[in-house]
């Protein structure tokens, strides 16, 4: 991923977030050569967000007494997910 420093950001602003909209391309916003933040799109923000979502729904089915099978079915659609599994057949 390409580093900008904050003094670039500032002064290609426009550009970047076009980049980043519509080119899909990412940045690490810099100060004194340290990340501090990140530029992406809104659209890679909100995988991230579903992503984080997810793996929250299963740590916390996973701390509550009795909802084992809950958190073993999470992870059981998540790997199914990642393998491209076509699931169970539920036709009537």
């Amino acid at each position: 991923m390409p580093t900008v420093s904050v003094a670039n950001a500032k002064s290609h602003l426009s550009e970047l977030i076009a980049k980043s909209s519509f080119g899909h391309e990412r940045f690490i916003i810099t100060r004194r050569n340290k990340p501090i933040a990140a530029l992406v799109s809104l659209e890679d923000l909100q995988i991230i967000e579903q992503h984080e979502e997810r793996q929250g729904l299963i740590n916390v089915a996973g701390k509550w007494a009795g909802f084992e099978e809950v958190s073993s079915s999470l992870e059981d659609l998540r790997s199914l997910r990642k393998s491209g599994g076509s699931g169970r057949n539920v036709s009537l």
